[in-house]
């Protein structure tokens, strides 16, 4: 992953539980470097060590860790300068979950390394759809409802996520049934 994702988990860190408790966690990831750049690509590991030492250290679940760093997520790269980026993927919640592989894939002409996910959206109703995610990272279910949460408070608008469950057994393919009020 990127090193503007684990900036966003230490900023997320601080803001909730100040720098102390983030050196902490740093420590416990085994996290040497002293500050991430974002533009340069970093191993998995150092994310997923990150969310276990935070896991571990505030006796919190890995899975609530990652729900609420996928809220933060939204909010961090409208505040890093990234908010044009999300704006021209959509003016409404449909509109933009639509757009997501298109926007990823603007992103990776600065990001050359990234290994985004693919998503793909099936209206249900007028206010419901399925929403299938793509990946080859593991266990990042509940970081992507995170990020359809924060997307409902960018957008302020409610949003509920279920999540299904694995497409065809497939650990790389997800199902969510999501639902909006405008």
């Amino acid at each position: 992953m990127y090193g503007l994702v684990n900036k966003a988990a230490q900023d997320f860190v601080i803001e909730g539980h100040g720098e102390e408790v983030w050196q902490i966690i740093k420590t416990k990831a085994g996290v040497d470097e002293v500050a991430f750049v974002s533009m340069q690509p970093y191993p998995d590991e150092i994310t997923y060590n990150i969310v276990g030492a935070a896991s571990e250290h505030l006796g919190a679940n890995p899975d609530d860790i990652l729900e609420a760093f996928g809220q933060y997520w939204i909010k961090f790269t409208m505040e890093e300068g990234y908010s044009h980026v999300l704006d021209l993927a959509g003016r409404t919640f449909p509109e933009f979950l639509n757009n997501l592989n298109n926007m990823h894939a603007h992103i990776a002409q600065s990001f050359t390394e990234l290994k985004p996910p693919t998503f793909f959206c099936e209206t249900i109703d007028a206010h419901t759809f399925k929403f299938e995610y793509h990946t080859e990272r593991p266990g990042l279910v509940r970081f992507v409802k995170g990020l359809l949460l924060g997307l409902g408070e960018r957008f302020k608008i409610s949003v509920g996520v279920e999540y299904i469950g694995t497409i065809d057994g497939n650990e790389n393919s997800h199902e969510y049934r999501v639902t909006y009020n405008s």
